[in-house]
């Protein structure tokens, strides 16, 4: 695979993004706790995506009118489609190649001795005379909603203290204290297990958070991948390059060389801490919930940093986003490991909802069983993937909403073609967080449904016209400067296998303005009506005709 020479970090990324015409920069003064990531989230609720760019925020300040030095970036890593293929250096067809390639060839890393991420350090007695978190201008996500600013374009690094396999991770943290931070892993998750062994053995679990790494650890580390891929090798697979890391001041971790601001610290497996709320991307405020802490040891960062953060809450958001571009293809290749080479496409239905629930799965079906068997694949991916999960044929768009629901409405049979799972793990979802609240009517238990909406049996063609007959009215709709179309599948009719030929010449004989010919010959297909017999009955009593039809 060729790759452009990638970023050689987050400074690169953003000239580039000014350069392509992807970056605002905001010179007026903005408050971080009210006003930045409401001004971002505008764009997601009154801008096409086209139209969405990432937001550099060049003077900060907050509630308590103190100003920062250090800018934010917000919008930056996938504001939009064309902000996230401009950080991998390709275009959107090419960023399904890039995750196959990379899953396939990661790179491991490469060790240096010195990075520009340690530029300035602050341990020991230093440790918070530069302020440790607040130092830095950390957004508040959800103002009037959460209850502090959050760390959410982290990349939490930890190894597992029995294999040393790392695992880097996007988690939130909720700055509680100058060197104290909440950390939500959930579970199933690789940090939490790695807090886990740890507690096991009484000590407390190593980590490490980056912000501002170059774009592709971004990407790696927002996707769900097997436990003992690394994620800065899979980084380097999707660039073509290894990942630089310089090796920390006071845990024994690695992190990437050319990060803007690196923080280490322990996660004490000893006790838990209330954390939340936080506008999640599920759509709903995750009220609260008990879990690790975050203990500051050091603290690294570039000279004049740059602070990352990621809009999240309701979709379409740069998580949703950042997300989709690559998760779906990590569901397609492990489907096509599993056995189903039928399946042609995953869809997460990116931005109707939030990614992992409604998962649509497009195939060229081998048999009536293959659809149910892949659909239960979907469900064995993990991450909580598959609430609601479709399969369609090869002929639906498993982007559209639309064209999905048509599936289902015209080609299933719900007594026969749903199924229901129980005993699945809550998702993305606000019904985990209220199923026990006092006033809560749901069961303390997930399910997840399953619809096979692909086709039975041959099917007549869909009505519209032919596609010669599309492509010259649309070369006419150009000729005459009509506005510029973006099609729609299906835009043209096509075949499903019920078509007898005598059809087929009639709509011939009558593109050609034949239509006496027509007319004479379904002068052959006349039934008599007998007496008493009602316009129902006769049908009922002469059937279909060799056609097909009902007559």
């Amino acid at each position: 695979m060729k790759f452009a020479q990638p970023y050689s970090d987050l400074r690169e990324f953003i000239a580039a993004l000014e350069q392509n015409g992807k970056l605002l920069r905001v010179q007026r003064e903005i408050n971080k706790d009210t006003e930045l990531h409401p001004l971002v989230r505008w764009q997601f609720r009154g801008l096409k995506e086209d139209d969405r760019k990432a937001f550099l925020f060049e003077s900060v300040t907050d509630s308590k009118k103190r100003k920062y030095s250090t800018p934010v970036l917000v919008g930056g890593l996938a504001g939009s489609a064309a902000i996230y293929c401009l950080g991998l250096k390709c275009r959107p067809e090419e960023v399904a190649d890039r995750w196959i390639y990379a899953m396939d060839h990661p790179l491991q890393p490469e060790i240096v001795s010195h990075g520009p991420v340690m530029e300035e350090i602050h341990r020991g007695e230093d440790l918070l005379r530069h302020g440790g978190f607040e130092e830095f201008p950390i957004p508040i996500s959800t103002p009037g909603f959460d209850n502090g600013p959050y760390i959410t374009a982290g990349h939490w690094i930890t190894k597992d203290p029995e294999t040393g396999q790392r695992n880097v991770g996007n988690y939130r943290g909720l700055i509680k204290a100058p060197g104290r931070s909440g950390i939500m892993s959930g579970t199933p998750q690789d940090l939490s297990r790695h807090w886990e062994k740890c507690r096991q053995r009484g000590i407390p679990l190593e980590a490490a958070i980056a912000i501002g790494t170059v774009p592709a650890v971004s990407y790696a580390a927002t996707q769900k991948v097997p436990p003992t891929m690394d994620e800065l090798a899979l980084a380097g697979g999707l660039v073509g390059e290894p990942i630089r890391l310089v090796k920390c001041q006071t845990v024994d971790l690695e992190v990437p060389a050319t990060a803007e601001i690196v923080f280490e610290g322990i996660i004490p497996t000893s006790y838990l801490e209330e954390e939340g709320p936080f506008g999640e991307s599920m759509g709903y405020v995750d009220p609260r919930t008990l879990s690790p802490v975050f203990e500051l040891t050091c603290v690294m960062h570039r000279k004049s940093p740059t602070w990352v953060s990621i809009i999240s809450q309701v979709t379409p958001s740069e998580s949703s986003k950042i997300k989709a571009m690559g998760m779906a293809t990590l569901i397609h290749r492990y489907l096509q490991q599993k056995g189903f080479p039928s399946v042609l496409e995953v869809s997460l239905m990116e931005p109707l909802v939030n990614l992992r629930p409604y998962v649509v799965v497009r195939m060229k079906k081998r048999d009536d069983q293959d659809p149910w068997k892949a659909m239960d694949a979907v469900l064995a991916y993990g991450d909580r993937v598959g609430k609601l999960v479709i399969a369609v044929d090869e002929d639906i768009n498993p982007h559209d909403p639309i064209a999905v629901t048509w599936a289902i409405t015209h080609r299933s049979q719900p007594h026969k073609d749903i199924k229901t799972v129980e005993n699945r793990p809550f998702g993305a979802t606000p019904i985990g967080i209220v199923a026990t609240h006092p006033s809560s009517r749901y069961d303390n238990m997930e399910s997840s449904l399953l619809i096979d909406a692909t086709r039975k049996a041959d099917f007549p063609p869909i009505s519209l016209p032919r596609k010669e007959y599309m492509e010259r009215a649309r070369a006419i709709w150009e000729e005459i400067g009509l506005p510029k179309l973006e099609p729609q599948v299906p835009w043209h009719g096509y075949f499903l296998g019920f078509w007898p030929a005598e059809l087929e010449e009639e709509g011939r004989l009558a593109a050609q303005g034949e239509y006496d010919k027509v007319g004479k010959q379904l002068e052959s297909t006349r039934v008599p009506v007998g007496e008493g017999e009602t316009l129902k009955s006769t049908r009922e009593k002469w059937g279909r005709t060799h056609t097909g039809r009902a007559e």
